[in-house]
């Protein structure tokens, strides 16, 4: 194994705890009412995140170039034993594996795995003109394809949806011909016209039926060839047209309304820690305000001033893993990089996008913030790696 170098990159690390610490004192916020205890599970797991981000950032990143195809297949097995009994279903879908006292989601372990994986087969490979990367494109393909299916149908359209841009960012790092962008680019456009033709069939399917949202129980779904599900339908309604899915908002847009007033209640300063009326009076529910809308909440306390404490940590966390890509040695360490900045963003974007309104209702966390112990060990994983790119890039000069 190479040595790396002594010194270390400490932005990132100082970014990821002070975003953790950050998540810790407002889930504690926002179950105060209720008397919970995930704050304290919240320390542990940003403990053992902290010490597996040190272990990872002394072993060479090359290590996971090495043994991409094994962590790959570890990744799917993971997806494939949720149709075992160690599948746990909650709220209709199964996502999580039990082991007792311990629930892991596989899809957050699918989501490094298949990026190293992806990352390690371009890496590998020549990139040319579309025709001469055509071989290269379907390998990339069907190695994303398979993760994506198995996510999608436990169904969790939101760790689904993570993919795509991870694939791109690859291929454009890669510096891939920019035609096959753009035809993607036309061919996102035209699936985003089938799943808004689909929203108004079901919207009319409802009304022809005299049906609300919450009584159709996947009737719909049963008649259409597009693959969602009747929740997911409502969700999309929900936020493209929320006055026709649920005029009165005590249904599938409760959440989202709830979150609006957080948000816009909060104004400048806050009302201060703890002093939020929303998750405290159960307006944003228990299951919902310590993680898919806990950037709510910490609108609400700390105001505009506070999200955007928040937001500049990030930008600092991506912009470090973007310097970090720009210097690295070879390909595989700046796709590792370049790769899991997209992920990242792409979980910053949506979460609080969804939370104020710019982007569908998709479940998915906060890094470093919402309670989850498998999401903070894989966000302290992935930054690890980067700081692995970090350390041993003379190595490979």
């Amino acid at each position: 194994m190479q040595i790396g170098d002594c010194r270390s990159d400490p932005i990132g690390l100082i970014c990821v705890v002070l975003l953790s610490i950050i998540g810790i004192f407002f889930i504690y916020s926002a179950q105060s009412y209720a008397d919970g205890s995930n704050w304290k599970t919240q320390i542990l797991w940003m403990v053992i995140g902290v010490l597996l981000y040190g272990l990872i950032s002394m072993v060479d990143y090359k290590f996971f170039l090495k043994n991409a195809h094994i962590l790959y297949a570890i990744g799917i097995m993971l997806l494939l034993l949720l149709w075992t009994p160690l599948g746990k279903r909650c709220f209709g879908s199964l996502r999580w594996l039990n082991f007792g006292k311990i629930s892991i989601q596989p899809s957050d372990t699918a989501k490094i795995c298949t990026l190293i994986f992806g990352a390690g087969i371009l890496a590998r490979s020549e990139i040319g003109s579309i025709k001469e990367s055509l071989t290269l494109l379907m390998k990339i393909g069907f190695a994303f394809f398979i993760p994506i299916i198995l996510i999608f149908l436990q169904p969790d359209l939101g760790s689904a949806l993570v993919f795509p841009p991870m694939i791109f960012s690859l291929l454009f790092a890669a510096n891939l011909d920019k035609r096959f962008f753009i035809s993607v680019f036309l061919v996102f456009l035209l699936l985003l016209g089938i799943v808004a033709w689909d929203a108004i069939n079901y919207h009319n399917f409802l009304k022809n039926n005299e049906l609300a949202a919450l009584e159709s129980q996947g009737m719909y779904e049963k008649v259409s060839w597009v693959p969602l599900k009747d929740y997911q339908r409502n969700r999309i309604l929900a936020f493209v047209a929320p006055e026709v899915i649920d005029p009165r908002g005590v249904s599938v847009s409760w959440n989202l309304r709830q979150s609006l007033i957080s948000v816009g209640s909060g104004g400048f300063l806050g009302k201060g820690h703890n002093n939020g009326t929303q998750a405290k009076l159960g307006y944003l529910p228990q299951s919902v305000a310590p993680n898919d809308f806990i950037f709510s909440v910490i609108a609400e306390e700390k105001g505009f001033l506070g999200g955007s404490i928040v937001l500049l940590l990030y930008l600092v966390l991506l912009i470090n893993n973007i310097r970090i890509a720009s210097i690295s040695r070879d390909r595989f360490g700046m796709l590792l990089c370049v790769g899991i900045s997209m992920v990242t963003l792409v979980h910053i974007f949506v979460n609080v996008g969804m939370t104020i309104g710019l982007m569908p209702i998709t479940g998915i966390p906060l890094p470093f913030i919402s309670y989850g112990g498998s999401f903070m060990l894989i966000c302290f994983t992935m930054q690890g790696i980067i700081q692995s790119v970090y350390r041993f890039r003379h190595a490979y000069e």
